[in-house]
């Protein structure tokens, strides 16, 4: 199995603060607009990921990632080069002096955002307006099952990251991994690396919150798998 899991949730985005804002007013839209995977970040989000590139420059040499995955969207591959660029600058000792050169990261589809179908980037009014029958529908299949219209439940999160995370093992044996991606991916890889079921997920919510822009989460290996180090910690990052 790989050595080390490090799970980086991307930085603040622009849906991030747009849709609580317009789901506080009961509005149907929201101020961003374009497909989910193109949504930027905002600056505090790159200020985040600047943050978790100088923690990576202060890790041990023997703790340094070796592998870096990416989800495809654009939030999440902005927060690891501004993290890489942060770690090399923050480095480099001379003009001269290249700095810490990090792995330079692949992306991997399974490691996208829920994927919400017809409900993608809609305000809670605008999914009561369009689709009336979808609350109640989500109440009666519960949060873990509930499927968007052409959308995935949680579920599916589950499945396609156990794939993920076997082939993870199989082709990154002993290495060091740096994985950037979104919060239900975090909380998702939690839940399958611990077999976690579904009221222990929510568990783990009520007792950390839910997963912060930038937070990191690490895994070790150990005789019996890999072990939870740390969760959502946002030690790294300057006070809000």
């Amino acid at each position: 199995m790989v050595a080390e899991l490090i799970l980086v949730r991307h930085g603040q985005s622009l849906a991030n603060v747009a849709f609580p804002a317009a789901d506080a007013e009961g509005l149907l839209e929201a101020a961003v607009s374009g497909p989910d995977a193109e949504i930027p970040l905002t600056g505090l989000g790159e200020e985040q990921a600047a943050a978790v590139g100088r923690w990576l420059a202060g890790l041990p040499a023997e703790r340094r990632p070796e592998v870096v995955i990416t989800s495809p969207y654009l939030r999440a591959r902005e927060t690891w080069r501004i993290a890489a660029e942060t770690a090399r600058e923050t480095t480099r000792t001379t003009a001269e002096a290249p700095g810490l050169a990090l792995p330079e990261p692949r992306t991997d589809d399974r490691l996208v955002d829920r994927l919400m179908g017809d409900l993608e980037l809609l305000t809670r009014a605008a999914v009561r307006a369009r689709f009336p029958e979808e609350p109640a529908r989500r109440a009666a299949a519960g949060e873990f099952e509930y499927v968007p219209p052409g959308g995935e439940s949680f579920a599916d999160i589950a499945v396609r990251l156990k794939s993920f995370l076997d082939d993870l093992h199989a082709d990154h044996p002993g290495r060091r991994v740096v994985v950037v991606a979104h919060d239900a991916v975090v909380l998702m890889m939690r839940a399958v690396v611990g077999q976690l079921s579904w009221d222990d997920v929510l568990a783990v919510e009520r007792e950390s919150g839910s997963v912060r822009n930038a937070s990191i989460s690490v895994f070790v290996s150990g005789p019996r798998g890999l072990t939870l180090d740390r969760y959502n910690t946002v030690d790294h990052l300057p006070p809000a």
